[in-house]
């Protein structure tokens, strides 16, 4: 193929359209449809009960998912922003305290925070676009209950060194695995490395439910907690002496979602080894001229425990940023920039627009009137997130790829990356 780029009227270097980034969306097929036809035929749609007695999906699928995920507890919840509201409120996160997030996430796990009284402090990230654990350990304040470990684009945070400076401050561990469900670090499962840790199904995801999450942790205390939080009447559900209950919300998962949930743990270790073994192939095909342009992988913390999700290149500054994604996308790839200030994107800090300007629903109260110092946010408080993002060059990598597509995506990768 000629090294011209279609950009500037050269060949394309992808022949056929990429397949969407719906890793599990994308394989749903006949076990799906016939858990959801089970449901239906059962007209059993309420976990708790129905027209007649047989075995909930949805207490199924939390037992496969904490057996999967080498867990105790599993708790299935209506969403990944429910599954962080109920892993805080397990851990009596509350006004007054402070939870410490990355500057890098989806809005959620700030706002899961806010809803539950507590100030989002924002940390920096490194160059695995996870927290950075330096500045997680200067943040730290009397007032900090707990630290968010979120799992980017599939890849670990360092929870070696989290968990350590969690336990040395006495604070809690969460892990938002929202976007790493079945990933590792040191051949531990994600989510159970913290004290809870917080899935999403939603269509997004790795696998899905539509709408969904998922609760994990091996406390028995926070999953009671838990159970509590996420139904109104979980503490009398689960026979919790009256004089223990704390009241609750209704955060459940339907029989119908639980069962698609179901079908797609079993397919997990599949797309997972799929997303592996392309984007290994990817990698293997652009390395070279990665190094020769001055670029860099994005750093994994661990690269066997990775999901294989997402390739990340950083460019040695973000000049030509936007002209990459331009000549990449006439390729045929769709890329993209993790970071243009032009372009508002809920998992920057910088433009959380409710968190940023300190909203609340009442002017009476809200968790920056209730702390116990003043927290201010600005746009440029985490200048080095905003500078390795604005040099983040982001590309998926579906599990559905085709050898061909694989070959493509890299003759691309190459053909921009030389021009650069």
């Amino acid at each position: 193929m000629s090294s011209r780029l279609a950009i500037d009227g050269g060949e394309r270097a992808v022949k056929t359209p990429l397949p969407p980034m719906f890793p599990g969306g994308m394989r749903i097929g006949a076990e799906e449809e016939q858990a959801v036809l089970n449901v239906l035929h059962s007209k059993r749609l309420f976990r708790h009960y129905g027209p007649a007695p047989g075995p909930s999906q949805t207490d199924l699928l939390e037992q496969e998912f904490a057996a999967h995920m080498g867990a105790a507890y599993a708790l299935a919840v209506s969403s990944g922003t429910a599954a962080l509201m109920c892993a805080m409120a397990s851990l009596g996160v509350g006004p007054g305290d402070e939870v410490i997030i990355p500057a890098y996430t989806w809005i959620a796990t700030a706002s899961a925070a806010v809803a539950l009284g507590a100030v989002p402090v924002i940390a920096e990230i490194d160059e695995s676009l996870t927290l950075d654990p330096a500045d997680v350990e200067s943040k730290i304040t009397p007032q900090t209950r707990a630290i968010a470990a979120v799992h980017m684009r599939g890849s670990p945070c360092r929870m070696d060194v989290l968990t350590e400076i969690a336990r040395r401050h006495g604070v809690a561990l969460i892990e938002d695995v929202a976007q790493a469900a079945g990933a590792s670090f040191h051949r531990k499962r994600l989510g159970t490395w913290g004290d809870v840790g917080a899935f999403s199904l939603q269509f997004n995801k790795i696998i899905t439910s539509g709408e969904g999450g998922v609760v994990l942790t091996n406390n028995h205390a926070l999953y009671k907690r838990a159970i509590m939080y996420h139904d109104v009447i979980g503490g009398y559900r689960h026979h919790i002496p009256p004089n223990e209950i704390l009241p609750g919300i209704n955060f459940r998962l339907n029989e119908l979602q639980a069962a698609v949930a179901l079908a797609q743990l079993g397919k997990l270790e599949r797309i997972l080894a799929d997303m592996r073994r392309n984007h290994a192939a990817i990698v293997e095909g652009i390395a070279d001229r990665v190094t020769s342009s001055g670029a860099m992988f994005r750093h994994l913390n661990d690269p066997a425990g990775d999901a294989g999700l997402a390739l990340v290149v950083l460019l040695p500054s973000s000049k030509r940023i936007c002209w990459a994604v331009d000549a990449l996308r006439a390729e045929g790839v769709g890329a993209m920039a993790l970071y243009r200030p032009d372009v508002e994107d809920y998992h920057i800090y910088c433009y959380w627009a409710p968190i940023m300007n300190r909203k609340t629903w009442s002017e009476r109260g809200g968790p920056w009137r209730w702390a116990a110092r003043t927290i201010e946010y600005a746009p440029d408080m985490c200048p080095r997130s905003l500078e390795l993002l604005s040099r983040a060059l982001h590309i998926d990598v579906s599990p559905d790829l085709s050898e061909a597509q694989v070959e493509e995506v890299a003759t691309a990768l190459n053909k921009v990356l030389e021009a650069l």
